[in-house]
């Protein structure tokens, strides 16, 4: 059990180390974001199986997740529409 529960903060930790090296891409950023989610929802499960618990939380978390998702592939099909290419310097975004 003990292994999961590495395996999900390992999995958390190297889709942030590819959400901070990868910010040029709108789509890796996605990606990165997404594999985070998983291990947040592998840790979740983990916990909340030790406890005995229902498993309702996490159904909710992945409504939530997927939802989150399909809004990012939004912004990134109206990103490539607009401009082109997901890349982040090609536009203006905040000045």
């Amino acid at each position: 059990m003990l292994m999961y529960i590495y395996m999900g903060m390992a999995m958390f930790f190297s889709g942030l180390i590819m959400f901070s090296l990868k910010r040029k891409h709108l789509l890796l950023m996605l990606l990165s974001i997404e594999v985070m989610v998983v291990s947040l929802y592998l840790s979740m499960f983990l916990y909340l199986s030790l406890l005995d618990n229902d498993y309702f939380f996490s159904m909710v978390f992945l409504t939530f997740s997927v939802c989150e998702g399909a809004l990012g592939l939004s912004v990134l099909v109206s990103m490539i529409r607009t401009h082109g290419n997901d890349y982040f310097y090609s536009f203006n975004l905040l000045w």
